[in-house]
Formats: structure tokens, C-alpha cells, sequence
């Protein structure tokens, strides 16, 4: 059953790609919205009309993920808007390439602090209002399982951090009724990484269906963990990438 009507939801990262999708999503099913954005403000601001425009009551809300005072202002931003919440999704990253040998030591505290430090931060700050049947979602990477050229190397490391947060916050909230679960995407088709993009076609190459995913078919998965028709599902990994590490 998939009816979100009278939850609360804090989306992070909720401005464009799939964390936009996920918002949009969220509302469609019956959730109020609250997102995070850094810095695409009129982004934010089209995110934000359209839940409204589902009926539904949104708030954007400019904070850095890195940044762990932006972290907690946002959620009492976003329950005091909403009157509290029901759904936690990490969805804000970010990425730096380069080998490991070249990578600069910022750029990688960067992709940890915003990958890693965010969702566990994040999560540290909803728990205390969350309530039985209560979600902690994270959207993790195809990458943290398998790293299928160079150059990815720490932000396939910042993701596969993410399966033991998951299953580890699982163990810790299971006894409250809250679950916790990691959706992995593979190639998705958003403004960082295109599916007409000049790596494209091999990442396509990669997956068992032959196509990138577009950002409803991962929100898709979210909702489905979001609602009464997962309450039985935690600590799990649902790879919605197309096949590429299967």
C-alpha cells in the first residue's frame, strides 16, 4: 500500500536530480516536503511549487551539507515548518575524480564530510523526532559495491561507507519501529552525469538493460520503502542500477 498522506518528510539534497525526483515523489503519494538546496535557489523554488501544487506543503532550505550547524538548523527548520517528521532521505553528494595518487586531500575530505559525515549527521539529528514507522532512506551508489574504471576510487569508498551505516542503524532502530535502507542507483540521468554524456555510452555498456535510469525510477524505490508496504524491510540494499553489478 502506498499512501503517504499526514508524513513528513525532509529530503536532502532536494533541488535537482534525483533528490529533486524523490521530493516530487514524496508529495505525489501524500507527504509534506521539506529539501535542502546549496545553492540552485531557483531550482529549489520550481521543487518547491510543484509539491505545493500537489496539495501538499513544502519548505526549501539553504544549507551546506558539509557544514554540520547548517545540518542541524535545517531540521529544526523542517520540524518546526511541518510540525515535526516521519521520513529522513539522504540523497545530497557530491564527487571528485582523480586516482587516488593525484586526488587533492580537500577534495577528498570534501567527498567524505558530504557523503559519509551528512547522512549520519543528518540521521543523529531526525532520530529524536522520529516515532514507530518512522524511515531513514540514504541513497547510496552501484559504485560501493563495484568500481568499474579508475579515478572513482573515494567516492566509491564514501558510498560503500554507507551499506554498514545502514545496517548498523537498522540494528539501533529496529526496536522503535523505525526502519533504515540504502537505495543504490547506477547511471541516472541528471545534470552531473547526462545519458548523453561523453562517458555515456559505456556506462550504458555496463548495465543489463542498455539504458541509464531516469531520477523517478530511483525515486520510485524510495516511496516504496517510505510507505506501510516495506514495514517489514531494513537494513537492506536495493540496487536499482539497470543490471550493472548484477
Amino acid at each position: 500500500m502506498i499512501d503517504l498522506n499526514g508524513k513528513r518528510a525532509l529530503v536532502t539534497g532536494g533541488s535537482r536530480g534525483i533528490g529533486a525526483a524523490i521530493a516530487l515523489a514524496l508529495a505525489e503519494y501524500g507527504a509534506d516536503v521539506a529539501f535542502t538546496y546549496q545553492r540552485a535557489a531557483k531550482k529549489a523554488e520550481a521543487v518547491a511549487k510543484s509539491i505545493e501544487s500537489a496539495g501538499r506543503r513544502a519548505i526549501a532550505i539553504q544549507a551546506d551539507s558539509g557544514d554540520p550547524e547548517a545540518i542541524m538548523r535545517s531540521v529544526s527548520e523542517a520540524v518546526s515548518a511541518l510540525g515535526g517528521l516521519d521520513i529522513l532521505v539522504n540523497s545530497a553528494a557530491i564527487g571528485h575524480t582523480g586516482t587516488i595518487a593525484d586526488i587533492d586531500v580537500n577534495d577528498y575530505q570534501a567527498v567524505m564530510d558530504v557523503n559519509v559525515r551528512a547522512p549520519v549527521l543528518f540521521a543523529k539529528a531526525v532520530i529524536p523526532h522520529l516515532t514507530e514507522g518512522g524511515r531513514i532512506i540514504t541513497i547510496g551508489s552501484a559504485l560501493g559495491e563495484r568500481v568499474p574504471f579508475p579515478g572513482i576510487t573515494a567516492y566509491a569508498m564514501s558510498k560503500a561507507a554507507l551499506t554498514s551505516f545502514t545496517r548498523g542503524l537498522s540494528r539501533e532502530l529496529g526496536p522503535n519501529g523505525i526502519t533504515v535502507n540504502l537505495v543504490q542507483p547506477g547511471a541516472t540521468n541528471t545534470d552531473a552525469n547526462p545519458a548523453d554524456g561523453e562517458a555515456a555510452d559505456f556506462q550504458r555498456s555496463l548495465t543489463s538493460l542498455g539504458r541509464y535510469a531516469e531520477p523517478r525510477e530511483v525515486a520510485n524505490a524510495v516511496v516504496f520503502l517510505a510507505s506501510p508496504a516495506a514495514s517489514v524491510i531494513t537494513g537492506a540494499i536495493l540496487t536499482a542500477d539497470g543490471g550493472a553489478i548484477a
